[in-house]
């Protein structure tokens, strides 16, 4: 498991996921990126409010991908998990392994926070039990020959200035909500990442041979 402290833009994973996929080298990624659009497989053009020209503009930058869902954002003081794993050597079945992500997301913002955090069987991700309108976690995966790729965006403290150009999965940006935003401590970010690798852990335990070091001259 692997956090990157500098910004990384969305294109340099794409391109390391394609080589990830290539071998079937498992590794979980914890990482902010540069502000970006994504349209998933599922995208509707009306839920996209501005053109590329507008949002490069204003240093957004805009990619189609092969994760399920429609579009989303994302910026800094968003953490984004990805999960490559190889679910064929973990014995794990596509709707296990989606329940355990969620899983590992729901325990460790419990614990952090005290947060109490539900899923919408018509909407993926995760909401506040307190108000369910409200999503503070996004969840967007492929299953290319049962190898993982992509996972879960959670906000931390990010401004939602790329959320305000699209109607993320759907929706009214305005449904999106962070821990900042819920006036809690977003500087506990380490710990709920040390509680996500550990969660992540008891049932995934990923083997890479990649190391942070020659990650980290991927992405220089």
């Amino acid at each position: 498991m692997i956090e990157f402290r500098k910004k990384i833009p969305y294109l340099r994973y794409l391109e390391l996921q394609e080589k990830l996929r290539k071998f079937r080298k498992e590794c979980i990624l914890f990482l902010e990126h540069t502000p970006t659009i994504t349209g998933g497989i599922n995208y509707n053009p009306k839920n996209l409010l501005f053109g590329r020209e507008f949002l490069e503009s204003r240093g957004i930058s805009i990619h189609w991908t092969q994760r399920g869902g429609d579009f989303t954002a994302h910026e800094p003081g968003q953490l984004v998990v990805y999960a490559h794993v190889d679910l064929k050597k973990r014995n794990l079945s596509i709707r296990l392994y989606l329940e355990n992500l969620l899983r590992s997301v729901i325990d460790s913002a419990r614990a952090t926070w005290g947060l109490n955090l539900i899923t919408d069987s018509s909407s993926p991700g995760l909401y506040l039990e307190s108000n369910p309108s409200k999503k503070i976690c996004s969840i967007g995966v492929n299953f290319k020959s049962f190898f993982t790729s992509h996972g879960i965006a959670f906000n931390l403290n990010n401004d939602f200035a790329a959320f305000r150009c699209i109607n993320p999965c759907g929706r009214n940006w305005t449904d999106m909500t962070s821990v900042e935003k819920l006036g809690l401590d977003f500087t506990k970010r380490n710990e709920f990442i040390s509680l996500m690798k550990k969660n992540l852990s008891s049932f995934l335990e990923p083997d890479s041979k990649l190391t942070s070091t020659s990650m980290e001259r991927f992405f220089r």
